[in-house]
């Protein structure tokens, strides 16, 4: 099996099976963000993209604190320029270009750059700690990596307005009434339910299952007819794989599946 070197002890990676967990490791600064941290990050999914053992990945932050609060602001100065700072390649962006599905396994603070991730992440669990903001506001600026836009596609346009525009958190009973995260869970049960959630898409054709994180990346940003269409064209390219063969094949033998991610 392949296997990853962050290159930087405060981001972690462990394999189990077909499912990654990576943990953003800086407790003591409630998980806030390096530029280094972003490049581990950005090199993580390269690498993930390429693993064939890897079907599913685990997003999750060290300790009880925070999941992660975005980027460490002392590190902002460092910015020769508005421009250059505008053009720095961000964690988001990393993880957005990940092609396996991504569960966060949010615990305690989503903040800024944090709440970013995670709705990044294609399934969002929660603990009854974690609390969620968009506080840029409070600063002076608002959120770069994708804010407003995966808000409003998640919550709305009322309550991302109130986010984005008081900076004040909500805790994880009204991230899942808003439908901000699909499930709530004690502490104690956040990650066997990530890894659950992991191991169960992870055991799905990997084919398929990348299909279908693309295809609703494709639903949220085409008209309906084209994403009607698109969809058809996925299906077309999946039913010819070797997988699709292998679950018919699988059902009519009242079997498990072997699927192979070709």
């Amino acid at each position: 099996m392949n296997t990853f070197a962050p290159g930087t002890d405060q981001i972690t990676v462990q394999v189990d099976g077909a499912v990654a967990l990576v943990t953003i490791n800086r407790p003591e600064k409630l998980n806030s963000v390096t530029p280094a941290m972003s490049a581990a990050l950005e090199a993580f999914a390269a690498w993930a993209n390429e693993a064939d053992e890897v079907r599913a990945i685990v997003l999750t932050g060290a300790g009880e604190r925070a999941f992660c609060t975005g980027s460490d602001i002392r590190t902002l100065d460092s910015y020769a320029t508005p421009w250059d700072f505008r053009n720095r390649r961000d964690y988001c962006d990393a993880l957005r270009e990940l092609r396996k599905p991504v569960i966060a396994a949010i615990n305690g603070y989503a903040l800024g750059g944090g709440l970013e991730t995670a709705l990044t992440c294609d399934i969002r669990i929660a603990s009854t700690n974690a609390s969620f903001a968009a506080p840029e506001i409070k600063l002076g600026w608002i959120g770069g990596g994708g804010m407003t836009a995966l808000l409003a596609n998640s919550i709305g346009a009322s309550n991302t307005a109130l986010m984005t525009m008081t900076g004040e958190p909500i805790d994880s009973a009204r991230a899942l009434s808003w439908g901000l995260v699909s499930e709530v869970v004690a502490p104690e049960a956040l990650l066997p339910r990530a890894f659950e959630l992991a191991a169960t898409i992870a055991s799905r054709p990997p084919i398929a299952a990348e299909t279908a994180k693309a295809n609703l990346a494709a639903a949220f940003n085409l008209p309906l007819a084209q994403a009607v269409a698109y969809e058809r064209e996925l299906q077309g390219i999946t039913f010819a794989t070797a997988d699709a063969d292998e679950g018919r094949a699988a059902f009519a033998e009242k079997r498990p599946g072997i699927f192979t991610r070709r």
